[in-house]
């Protein structure tokens, strides 16, 4: 009698699954099931800096000759505070470096990582993505900031899309039909993790609002714009990423983007460049330094000034691929991934700040940051006191 109660429960559960299965392909939810065997079947309940392999991906290449990181020559000489260790710890933190005056001043890696490692960039990568429009636009791919997003793809020539520009997907003000939202699998922002078509999906939305007008952080913003910035330039994404920076500023690993599909897929604009503390850093200083490496202009210094100070004055702080902090009356800016990644640049007292990791904490009161990104600054700032 058991036994045929267990056989009848056992058979009614794999009905019901291949059921929901089913469901989920008629009504165009099947890439929920990669999401489920890329995050659940392996323990976890999110998206994670190490995913990486679980996708196809495609090889951003470094220069045959890298240019060496200088060290300070004081380097790792101070000890981190208590404040710093205990933050580090409990947010799961693998690699955390202060530059100082372009020099590595200090650096720590945890739970088997090093130099070398490679993890999620997540978000970071709308900042290489805004620095390729710019790179685009010195190329003479792109005219200007304001070029409309309609002269490279028609769906959005009418209406209020034709009013929409590739300087407004920079900066998170498109007006796009798009919720970004994190942990529903049935949003677009999940779908666009795991589908895969992405072209498709994006070519899909609507712009709704008066683009140009106000700040809304929207994944879909950088995704097309690095659609905008394929079409222009003839190249894919970790291709012109690779001659336009992974070279020119010596990288020191190749780096991998992660795609939709197959060799022949897109890049996740919005995300998902897996590179090192090192070399995520390198690009922060260019940027710090105006586009400058080595003597060489490898950005106009105009763009980089525009990219790294607020569009909008009464919204949130953000530039064009960057945001903003005036923390500890400092004019900071930041490359920032979800889980607390973070190239933090002081360009003031020279200084930059990298942090990478499996966490973030919570965020603060009318702040854009979480409170993790405030105590990497001041724990940096007093280690630099404590032995000056």
């Amino acid at each position: 009698m058991i036994k045929r109660i267990l056989k009848f429960l056992l058979k009614s559960f794999l009905i019901i699954i291949l059921l929901c299965v089913a469901l989920l392909y008629i009504f165009d939810y099947d890439y929920i099931l990669k999401g489920v065997r890329v995050v659940y079947m392996t323990g976890h309940t999110t998206a994670y800096i190490d995913d990486y392999p679980h996708f196809d991906n495609r090889k951003i290449e470094k220069g045959n000759s890298t240019s060496a990181w200088a060290v300070h020559p004081d380097y790792n000489k101070a000890k981190s505070t208590d404040k710093l260790d205990a933050i580090n710890e409990q947010l799961g933190t693998v690699a955390f470096m202060i530059v100082k005056n372009d020099s590595i001043w200090y650096e720590n890696y945890a739970e088997g990582y090093n130099k070398d490692s490679k993890t999620n960039s997540f978000s970071m990568a709308k900042s290489l993505v805004t620095g390729m429009l710019g790179k685009a636009i010195m190329d003479g791919h792109i005219k200007s900031l304001d070029q409309p997003l309609g002269d490279f793809f028609p769906e959005f020539s009418k209406g209020l899309a034709a009013k929409t520009t590739v300087g407004d997907l920079s900066s998170m003000s498109s007006g796009l039909n798009w919720t970004e939202h994190y942990t529903s699998p049935f949003s677009i922002t999940a779908r666009v993790y795991y589908d895969p078509n992405i072209r498709d999906v994006m070519l899909g939305l609507e712009v709704v609002d008066e683009p140009g007008k106000k700040f809304k952080y929207l994944s879909g913003n950088t995704q097309l714009l690095g659609m905008v910035i394929e079409k222009a330039t003839g190249q894919q994404l970790s291709s012109y990423l690779s001659q336009s920076f992974w070279k020119p500023l010596g990288m020191q690993q190749d780096a991998i983007w992660q795609l939709d599909s197959d060799d022949s897929g897109m890049e996740k604009a919005y995300c998902c460049v897996a590179s090192n503390a090192r070399d995520f850093a390198r690009f922060g200083m260019l940027f710090k330094n105006k586009g400058v490496f080595e003597g060489e202009q490898i950005l106009p210094e105009e763009f980089t000034e525009i990219a790294t100070r607020a569009r909008f004055e009464d919204g949130e702080m953000y530039g064009y691929g960057f945001w903003l902090s005036d923390h500890l009356d400092k004019k900071i800016f930041a490359m920032r991934g979800i889980l607390g990644q973070y190239v933090i640049c002081i360009p003031e007292d020279n200084i930059m700040i990298i942090r990478l990791g499996h966490n973030r904490g919570q965020f603060v009161p009318g702040e854009s940051f979480t409170e993790d990104f405030f105590v990497f600054i001041e724990e940096a700032y007093k280690m630099l006191e404590n032995a000056s």
